[in-house]
């Protein structure tokens, strides 16, 4: 398939996972030129010899999603080039603690790297998509969006405001030919994911299954990529301000008799 062929594309959180997958598929099917944001250099190099290992352009971007005049300056770097096709905003901050317990320090963070660079990436984006009268704004949200994960009170805020933000934009852009929509994983398998909980525990789901999701198993890389190709996609042309959640029935599933 080549949806997406001559596309120049933006993805932050590139360096595993959701981000590094869809990177990964996009340059699969087509695209010119990919930006790859990530906090880790490491992450960065490999990705981006797998980008250009499926004959995409690939320029790395390593910098901290925080630092807000960064933000600005990398989207000002990727359209000095050329305008974009699409933004990826899939990035994440998370810290598990509990709500008596957070510092203004871990709140602040993780709503700079979840929703203010969010905001400041898809603004300047944005701004030059108006001018071509198309482009495609996508972010992660997460099904913590609708409601709330013990532990995890900063990532559940930030993660509803995406969400929030996402619907906003897509109705402010879509006169000017720019559509806007989310995607909110259920649990996954990602890197991020196994940092959170050890990888023992990790191989014990994956080998087992996660019960509280009824497809019984944890979301892959590809389940997420898919889901952002497609909204990307001419396919979903009419598609705009909607919120994806890919989660294999987890909110759907409201109660269960517990057993032992």
């Amino acid at each position: 398939m080549s949806r997406f062929e001559g596309k120049r594309v933006f993805v932050t959180g590139a360096g595993s996972g959701f981000g590094r997958r869809t990177a990964e598929k996009f340059a699969e099917e087509g695209a010119a030129a990919i930006y790859l944001v990530d906090i880790l250099q490491n992450r960065l190099d490999t990705v981006t010899k797998e980008v250009k290992k499926r004959g995409a352009t690939a320029v790395s971007m390593c910098f901290d999603l925080a630092d807000a005049d960064a933000c600005q300056q990398a989207m000002a770097q990727a359209l000095a080039d050329d305008p974009l096709d699409i933004l990826v905003c899939n990035a994440a901050a998370v810290a598990e603690e509990r709500f008596l317990d957070i510092e203004l320090e871990s709140w602040q963070r993780q709503i700079d790297v979840n929703l203010t660079a969010y905001f400041l990436l898809a603004r300047d984006a944005a701004r030059s998509m108006v001018k071509q009268r198309s482009g495609v704004i996508l972010f992660t949200a997460s099904i913590d969006a609708q409601g709330h994960s013990l532990k995890f009170t900063p990532y559940c805020v930030s993660k509803g405001g995406d969400v929030s933000l996402m619907k906003s934009m897509a109705v402010e852009l879509a006169r000017s030919g720019v559509r806007v929509n989310s995607v909110s994983p259920g649990p996954a398998d990602t890197q991020q994911s196994t940092d959170l909980v050890g990888e023992e525990l990790m191989a014990k789901w994956r080998k087992h299954g996660f019960p509280t999701v009824p497809l019984n198993r944890l979301a892959s890389v590809d389940d997420i990529a898919n889901a952002f190709l497609f909204l990307a996609s001419d396919d979903a042309s009419y598609i705009t301000g909607h919120d994806l959640v890919v989660d294999g029935g987890h909110t759907a599933d409201v109660y269960e008799i517990p057993n032992e």
